[in-house]
């Protein structure tokens, strides 16, 4: 009895604050964290974008003569905006698409088979959700460019 009253009390864990400047730049987020990220980053920009994407569906779609002010758009461009310009918010809505949807599937999958989602496997899902989403960005961009 008297053993157990001499013994000291276990440590208790210290927290303390997280310095912004010195301690963010130093941690280093896993690739898990960053699809994480760029999950809510890309739905985002497909909700700031949804005015631009009502409008490209609309001019594609009204008439013959709209579809064709449409593809000039992209072309030469509307006042003092360049046509490049239209192709990159295009190439935007692409990349928030795809990484989204890709991204969704992810999470859809851990979140079916919880008991097979291990440390390994969400660094490999993770690595799968960036190469498929830049690759389909990359390979739909081509065509946006005229690449192809």
């Amino acid at each position: 009895m008297s053993e157990l009253a001499s013994a000291p009390p276990p440590k208790r864990p210290e927290f303390r604050n997280i310095n912004k400047l010195t301690d963010l730049p130093q941690y280093r987020l896993p690739l898990a964290g960053w699809v994480s990220i760029l999950h809510r980053i890309s739905g985002a920009l497909m909700f700031l974008l949804l005015p631009f994407i009502i409008w490209m569906f609309d001019k594609s779609v009204t008439s013959e003569w709209s579809f064709l002010k449409f593809a000039a758009t992209f072309n030469q461009g509307v006042g003092f905006w360049p046509g490049w310009f239209f192709k990159l918010l295009a190439l935007a809505v692409i990349w928030a698409y795809l990484h989204h949807l890709t991204a969704g599937l992810r999470h859809l999958w851990m979140d079916t088979s919880h008991g097979a989602v291990t440390k390994e496997f969400g660094k490999t899902s993770a690595l799968v959700t960036l190469v498929v989403s830049l690759f389909l960005t990359v390979v739909l961009g081509a065509k946006l460019f005229g690449l192809y």
